[in-house]
């Protein structure tokens, strides 16, 4: 039997799935061919799923410490410990900090937000994904919005943007290889180091961080060549500002700060120039830098002056809210209560430096945020001075293992939902498919059953009034019972955005960058950028204990200037001003030399975590942490 149920990894892709319930028990889960987007295929993560589900080392029962050592507890004392600690510190909210992550998507998530706003405990701001990114479209368009992404196929040109097509989205690769079959033609632009040469016509390798650069260098031909879109440029704001920017440096300088040759800025100009539509396909790396959010603006400002803005075939991606089809007017608080604001980039040193009053209590859900945050030692120290620590797991992460209280969460396929994508336009209903291990319990039962407990108490909504009021929306037209018959629908979004040149700012203008900031290259005691990427089998680090590497590998440049100062046969550490971690190193050809890659995810516990190395600071926009400006040495 096939049912059809939804994805709820934090992944773009968001896909409908089929599972088949064998009669051994087993289950084999494939993508739905009946879902415009999903197309009956998927990725490895879903595949390995079910280890996950039925991992000897899943937790399963609540746990609470006792010294060194875990002695698992029954849900009712659970309940009684975590709601007299609450009520506890209630009488100073600002002493429980909430943090939550995107580690399980869908509406129902919401629900902690709503428990912990009506305490008015602290909460967490910023991103350690995409809010750069996300401010630098706001900034220019006026509001977070694309073409539906199946319009990608109509390009007569896709320009990617370090995407890595070989890892971060199938769905996506599967359209760019449309667009190639179609006589499409295909650049990419990138440090190199991704899955990217087999999806490509061209590669351009570019210095890490410096995508704003090649942007203008582009826009300084088109501007020199008179082949800006009058069109576009009678809807722009700021454009004498920008113009000068532009105009103020030669193509020379600007791709000399990119590390590219002049051909090849000619050669990327040739993708522009053409009135024919090329889309803009932008990853999430380029705006995890300090300037992250000026690489997406000139980007999107090459794209609009280019005349591919408004138009099919065209458009800049970036992405969109996977919330943004719902009404979530059910997890607001209606007091409106000030709440203070500890931002996740630096969520360590802002616990640590919190002192009126203190953190006193942590209650993490949906995150892994010891190893996910920057400067993870920082963040560990926070843990281990804060009085008492809660958090929702299946596993005993590098977060749970500071925990005094782990409490033990349904996974997917175990639970009811209804999830969006921040890539596509389509709603999809998630099924229950599997029973959840007897002692695991969903994030919302856990706070609707701890609220009740309270005094006064915090009385959460039921789960399936959530879900009818998050369909209560002007972009869906569909009931509860609709979407589980259906599984998904599409929400009602324009397929092509900002038709017309018509943009969401008040002035109904695009709003151009009016600064071009410099990249600062990696100091002689770190020469070498860091760069922790995506892997192609797993979601951040929901890795099993049992597929961590032995000794964690990095891969450089066989240019890298750094070869000549390391024996290759001894013991190799990877260092930054915070840490060292022993490592594997491996060659990847066509990487920039300044450049070294980490695949992040995996624990500390075992060897890894490359945030221990990566320090915490801020990205020009949005509040987002800068990874990617970490610079580092490998040394024996």
């Amino acid at each position: 039997m096939d049912i059809v149920t939804g994805c709820t990894l934090d992944c773009s892709d968001t896909c409908s799935l089929l599972v088949t319930l064998r009669a051994d028990g087993s289950i084999r889960i494939k993508g739905n061919p009946k879902h415009p987007f999903t197309a009956g295929f998927t990725c490895g993560k879903i595949r390995r799923l079910p280890y996950r589900l039925e991992s000897a080392h899943r937790i399963t029962t609540p746990l609470l410490r006792k010294g060194q050592d875990w002695q698992s507890i029954g849900w009712q004392e659970t309940l009684q410990l975590c709601s007299q600690k609450i009520q506890e510190y209630r009488s100073e909210p600002e002493t429980i900090l909430h943090i939550r992550g995107d580690g399980d998507k869908g509406v129902l998530s919401q629900a902690s937000n709503l428990f912990f706003a009506s305490l008015g405990a602290s909460q967490v701001a910023g991103s350690l994904c995409d809010m750069a990114g996300i401010a630098a479209c706001i900034a220019d368009f006026g509001s977070l919005d694309t073409n539906d992404f199946l319009d990608l196929a109509n390009a007569s040109a896709v320009v990617n943007w370090g995407k890595d097509l070989g890892r971060s989205s199938n769905h996506v690769a599967a359209i760019v290889r449309k667009v190639s079959k179609s006589g499409g033609k295909v650049l990419t632009v990138s440090p190199g180091g991704d899955g990217n040469r087999m999806f490509s016509d061209k590669m351009i390798r570019i210095r890490p961080g410096t995508d704003r650069f090649l942007a203008a260098a582009v826009i300084h031909l088109l501007l020199q060549r008179g082949k800006i879109d009058d069109d576009a440029l009678e809807r722009t704001q700021d454009w004498p500002q920008f113009r000068e920017l532009i105009i103020s440096r030669s193509v020379s300088e600007l791709a000399g700060a990119s590390d590219v040759s002049k051909n090849e800025v000619e050669e990327l100009f040739a993708y522009y120039s053409p009135k024919e539509p090329v889309a803009s396909l932008m990853g999430w790396g380029l705006q995890r830098y300090k300037h992250g959010g000026e690489n997406v603006r000139f980007i999107n400002a090459l794209a609009l002056l280019s005349g591919n803005i408004g138009r099919s075939g065209g458009g800049s991606y970036f992405n969109i809210s996977s919330t943004r089809n719902f009404n979530l007017s059910w997890a607001k608080d209606s007091t409106e209560t000030k709440r203070r604001t500890l931002l996740l980039p630096r969520i360590g040193r802002d616990i640590l430096e919190t002192e009126k009053p203190p953190i006193k209590m942590i209650w993490v859900n949906g995150i892994n945020v010891v190893n996910q945050a920057p400067d993870s030692g920082a963040i560990a120290r926070a843990f281990e001075g804060t009085e008492f620590k809660v958090v929702v797991d299946a596993f005993m992460t590098d977060t749970a293992l500071r925990a005094d209280l782990v409490l033990p969460c349904e996974l997917m396929l175990e639970k009811e939902d209804i999830v969006g994508s921040f890539l596509h336009n389509y709603v999809n209903y998630v099924r229950p498919v599997l029973p959840p291990p007897k002692g695991a319990r969903s994030d919302f039962w856990i706070l609707s059953e701890l609220g009740k407990r309270l005094d006064p108490p915090i009385l959460l909504p039921k789960a399936e009034d959530c879900l009818r009021a998050s369909l209560e929306s002007s972009y869906l037209e569909t009931s509860l019972e609709d979407l589980r018959q259906l599984g998904f629908v599409r929400a009602n979004r324009p397929e092509i955005a900002y038709t017309n040149l018509h943009f969401d700012h008040p002035d109904g203008k695009y709003h151009l960058p009016t600064e071009l900031h410099e990249e600062i290259s990696p100091p002689d005691q770190f020469p070498l950028r860091l760069l922790t990427l995506v892997r192609k089998n797993f979601v951040h680090s929901q890795i099993l204990p049992e597929e961590h590497d032995p000794i964690p590998r990095v891969w450089i440049s066989p240019e890298s200037p750094v070869l000549a100062g390391l024996d290759l046969g001894q013991d190799i550490y990877i260092v930054s001003k915070l840490g060292r971690l022993k490592v594997r190193v491996e060659y990847s050809q066509g990487l920039h030399p300044e450049v070294v890659i980490y695949r992040r995810g995996d624990w500390m516990q075992f060897g890894g975590g490359a945030n221990k190395l990566v320090a915490a600071s801020l990205t020009d926009m949005g509040n987002c942490a800068a990874y990617y400006s970490q610079c580092v040495r490998l040394e024996n």
